[in-house]
């Protein structure tokens, strides 16, 4: 036998164990569309995940599984319930506990919004689920709710409980989307997932948490308002990095947001009355005496990018920014500038104009 027949005969003999590994570990189980739920908890790997799959018969093999996430690059799964079917593919798989979206009749996938405060939530769980407005504004003012969250979760304090704040929990319920079991879950379970996904983040900076000057509290009031102020993710460190500024200049944030808030006014309604910009509230910060404060706390709910850039501003000396029609953000050092900025905006016809 010469060196071309075992030279073909070997090449043969690889493409067919190529075959079998494609076959045996990353195509379907079967063609079964019954939906199998499986439940992915908090903080399980992808070795984790694939251990799940398999012993629900949803892949053919966790090593296929595990390849296919590496060469992916995917990292992103999200935990909860879900009902996933023999008949998907790896991709589908994964593109499925990727979304935490649930594609199931007797699922609610509910989605929380980023920026978007309790008022907005507490509607939204009124119109999704079988509880009311004042079902969520009643666990909130729960004392024995909200010690035991305090008891609960490293990231909750006793700061959540100042008597200014409106809504305890505003800024600490992770917005994402949740799959919700049914029409009758109660505001305490969709609070939990929110807290655990919230927990899950903030782990992340856990030490440079506790390393840094500020607390929790204080980050996520922090990161609120870089969330409302920041149109573009590129914009959110250099707007933290001007909070920062401004703070440890003893000046006044003066930011609107802060003033919307505090009059609980959503954005876009209407604009700003000067009577309410100039009235003390411990959460505006354009009002009187806010010099070097920030607000008793969060004013929304908060992005992973926002608190980043609450944790780790960019290195400037801004002091100044403003946005123009379009969200695009101009950054500058001293007040000259930044009347300079605001009256060429005007002129360009990209002011806002109320």
């Amino acid at each position: 036998m010469n060196k071309l027949k075992i030279g073909l005969i070997m090449f043969s003999i690889v493409i067919i164990i190529i075959i079998i590994m494609y076959v045996s570990m990353f195509t379907k189980v079967s063609s079964s569309d019954e939906k199998i739920g499986i439940s992915i908890p908090l903080g399980t790997g992808t070795s984790g995940i694939a251990d799940i799959l398999k012993e629900n018969n949803i892949i053919k093999s966790k090593l296929g599984f595990k390849i296919y996430v590496k060469l992916n690059n995917i990292d992103n799964f999200k935990a909860g319930e879900y009902n996933l079917r023999q008949n998907m593919s790896l991709k589908e798989i994964a593109e499925s506990l990727q979304s935490g979206i649930v594609y199931d009749q007797n699922y609610i996938n509910f989605t929380y919004l980023e920026g978007k405060n309790i008022r907005w939530l507490a509607g939204k769980i009124s119109e999704t689920t079988n509880n009311t407005e004042d079902d969520v504004y009643e666990l909130l003012e729960n004392e024995s709710y909200i010690d035991s969250l305090i008891e609960k979760y490293w990231f909750i304090t006793d700061e959540i409980k100042d008597e200014d704040i409106y809504y305890a929990l505003e800024g600490y319920l992770f917005p994402d989307t949740y799959a919700l079991k049914n029409k009758d879950v109660s505001v305490e379970e969709i609070f939990e997932k929110m807290l655990n996904k919230m927990e899950e983040i903030l782990d992340v900076y856990k030490e440079e948490i506790d390393a840094s000057d500020l607390n929790v509290h204080e980050i996520l009031t922090i990161a609120s308002i870089i969330e409302m102020e920041s149109v573009n993710a590129e914009d959110r460190k250099d707007v933290s990095s001007v909070i920062y500024n401004r703070l440890e200049k003893n000046m006044a944030i003066q930011s609107d947001v802060t003033t919307y808030y505090a009059f609980k006014i959503d954005m876009g309604d209407r604009d700003l009355y000067q009577k309410e910009i100039d009235t003390y509230n411990p959460y505006n910060t354009r009002g009187p005496n806010m010099e070097g404060k920030l607000p008793v706390g969060p004013i929304s709910s908060v992005s992973k990018l926002s608190i980043e850039a609450a944790i780790e501003p960019s290195n400037t000396d801004y002091l100044f920014f403003v946005a123009d029609k379009s969200g695009k953000v101009y950054f500058s050092r001293t007040n000259s500038e930044h009347n300079q900025i605001i009256s060429e905006l005007k002129t360009k016809g990209l002011w806002f104009e109320y």
